[in-house]
C-alpha cells in the first residue's frame, strides 16, 4: 500500500473509458456536440425561417412610421419645454448678476420678461418646423 492513497491504484483502468450506454464511433460519442453532422436541411424548417423573416420585416415596416413620428414629436416637445424653462431663468440670472454689480434692484425682472419673450419667439420658430 505504499504509494497509494486509501487503497486506490494509479494505473489507468478500463472502467474510466467505458461507454456507459453511449455508442462510440471513431473515439467520439455520436451525441457529442463537436461532431459535424452532415444531414440535409429540412424544407419545412427553411420555409418556417423564411416566413418568420418576412413576418418580422412586415412588422418592422408597419410599426416604424408611427414610432418615428412619435419620437420626433416627443423630442420637439422636450425642446420646447427646455426653451420655456431655460431662457427666462437664464436671462433672470444674468439680470440678477447685473443688479448685484450695478447696485440696482429691478433689472432681473426686466430680464425675466425679455427671456420669456425670446422663449416665445423660439417656440414659434420650433412650431413652424414639421416633426418629420
Amino acid at each position: 500500500m505504499a504509494g497509494s492513497f486509501a487503497g486506490m491504484s494509479h494505473a489507468p483502468s478500463a472502467r474510466a473509458f467505458s461507454s456507459r450506454g453511449r455508442t462510440w464511433k471513431n473515439g467520439m460519442a455520436e451525441s457529442d456536440p463537436r461532431q459535424d453532422h452532415q444531414s440535409p436541411p429540412d424544407a419545412r424548417l427553411a420555409s418556417l425561417d423564411e416566413r418568420i423573416r418576412r413576418a418580422k420585416a412586415d412588422e418592422a415596416a408597419r410599426t416604424q412610421l408611427p414610432g418615428t413620428r412619435q419620437g420626433r414629436g416627443q423630442a420637439q416637445g422636450m425642446r420646447i419645454l427646455s426653451v420655456l424653462i431655460s431662457y427666462p431663468l437664464g436671462s433672470a440670472l444674468i439680470g440678477y448678476a447685473i443688479d448685484r454689480m450695478a447696485g440696482t434692484q429691478a433689472i432681473w425682472v426686466a430680464m425675466l420678461f425679455v427671456g420669456f419673450g425670446v422663449a416665445m419667439w423660439e417656440v414659434w420658430k420650433i412650431s413652424k418646423q414639421s416633426p418629420q
